[in-house]
């Protein structure tokens, strides 16, 4: 979401950073475009001027203009800001709360709500808490049922009673905790507009009724300030303690995440980034300030692959590669898990170093291509997949067929895969890839005089083409 943000930030600090002494007309030009990219990306416009004036006011500060490093220094300066603007409470439920937790999701039609109801009670069950879901949606057709399914796609458990009445579900979720040993009840709520007196009457009644810990806002983040100006109304309403942004994985601006906290004056708690039921995190200010400004944000990366890697898979395949055994049946199983980190292109993104490298569109990862790839696989026997040389042409041929790809795909698949196998294995011993006794480097003298011949290029008469330095090929 904040790609176009994150290049036009990253620009700016490529030219300061080539800057040997910088000037206020230096920093002028760098904050001007600053502010363009934060319009542009949605972001509201006073906090935009008042984030500008607090860079501008340390930036031009005379330590700063003088310090060896002024570049270095700027970047540091609209990193604090930028972290100020997300404010320093973390994310999460709140600290202090009483058992059963209460935890009820509230928000506009179309926001996400129901769906972030089963992701908060899969990241609950992660962290060794007891969650149990209720549905007070009762005007949506389906709701019910939407919510059902996703409480058996996750193995939680469902209150589900005969009654229609908004109130009386809430209350007897929380009288079902208790009594069956639950420590949280997440209540989803029906979609309701600030201005629907009725509709907002409806729920002061349910938080009355079961008075929560915790009421979340669930924004969806590809709606940009309309999202913050009913967060703001909602919060004024009924006492909003934290905002959930979803979509966050999206193509929108993402201004409203750098918006809700200034404008409405609560802290984000949890942010969505994906479709499955995995894809919810707690809100971390600096990793998101990391991943804008291109520097990363392993932290995250580390908890995605602790979550989609099992230890005793990792362990059995750290031994088959330190007895090059990897086999086609292992490389399925690593984009498997690959995948479950969620979108390639957002994974790269977290590498430190590799902004650049997502950015570039003939460099951009392909999805489909990785999808093509599992399909090749698939399509190859038990015995294919453990045994790659035993592969010949009426084999490649059926597996193309299978797969809905070419014979030429899967040869390249195989030649791909026969190269990673050998890397992996002198990797594994020790070695270097594409350096070893077989490899000759020719012998270049350090300095040529003009015309001269470098070593292992002989003169003659007899040339076809120019070769380096100028010179002619001998055939």
């Amino acid at each position: 979401m904040f790609e176009s943000l994150s290049t036009r930030i990253q620009g700016v600090f490529k030219t300061l950073r080539g800057e040997v002494r910088l000037t206020p007309e230096h920093i002028e030009a760098a904050l001007r475009e600053i502010r363009l990219a934060l319009l542009e990306a949605d972001v509201n416009f006073k906090v935009v001027k008042a984030f500008i004036d607090r860079v501008r006011d340390r930036a031009t500060d005379q330590a700063v203009l003088r310090s060896l490093t002024p570049g270095q220094q700027v970047i540091k300066l609209v990193r604090d800001e930028l972290l100020a603007l997300f404010g320093d409470t973390e994310g999460g439920l709140t600290k202090d709360a009483p058992t059963p937790r209460v935890v009820l999701l509230l928000g506009l039609q179309g926001s996400g709500k129901t769906t972030t109801s089963g992701k908060l009670a899969k990241w609950l069950v992660r962290q060794g808490r007891r969650p149990l879901m209720v549905s007070t949606d009762v005007r949506r057709p389906a709701a019910i049922e939407q919510l059902s399914v996703l409480g058996r796609k996750a193995d939680i458990r469902i209150h589900a009673p005969e009654t229609m009445n908004p109130v009386v579900r809430a209350s007897g979720a929380v009288a079902e905790a208790k009594a069956m040993g639950f420590d949280t009840v997440i209540v989803d709520t029906a979609g309701r507009l600030h201005t629907d007196d009725d509709l907002m009457g409806e729920l002061q009644a349910i938080t009355h009724a079961v008075q929560p810990s915790d009421l979340l806002f669930v924004a969806d983040a590809m709606t940009g300030q309309d999202a913050i100006k009913s967060a703001g109304e909602f919060h004024r309403r009924v006492g909003v303690t934290g905002v959930v942004l979803t979509k966050l994985d999206g193509d929108a601006r993402g201004g409203a995440a750098l918006s809700v906290v200034s404008v409405v004056g609560v802290p984000i708690a949890f942010v969505g980034s994906g479709e499955q039921l995995e894809d919810l995190e707690l809100f971390h200010a600096d990793r998101i300030v990391s991943r804008m400004l291109g520097m990363g944000d392993m932290l995250s990366l580390i908890e995605k692959a602790e979550q989609a890697i099992d230890k005793d898979e990792a362990a059995n395949l750290e031994e088959k590669l330190r007895k090059n055994e990897f086999t086609l049946d292992d490389f399925r199983s690593q984009l498997k898990a690959l995948r479950r980190m969620g979108p390639l292109d957002g994974v790269i993104g977290m590498i430190p170093g590799l902004g650049d490298f997502r950015q570039a569109a003939e460099n951009k990862p392909d999805e489909k291509q990785m999808s093509r790839i599992e399909a090749i696989l698939s399509s190859m026997t038990a015995g294919e997949r453990r045994d790659h040389s035993m592969m010949n042409g009426s084999r490649r041929h059926r597996i193309a067929s299978g797969s809905g790809t070419s014979v030429e795909e899967v040869n390249r698949l195989l030649k791909q895969f026969t190269e990673m196998r050998r890397m992996l294995q002198m990797m594994g011993q020790g070695g270097m890839p594409g350096v070893g006794k077989g490899l000759r480097l020719p012998k270049i003298r350090q300095s040529l005089r003009p015309g001269s011949t470098p070593s292992g290029f002989r003169s003659g008469k007899k040339r076809k083409k120019r070769g380096p330095w100028g010179l002619m090929r001998t055939r």
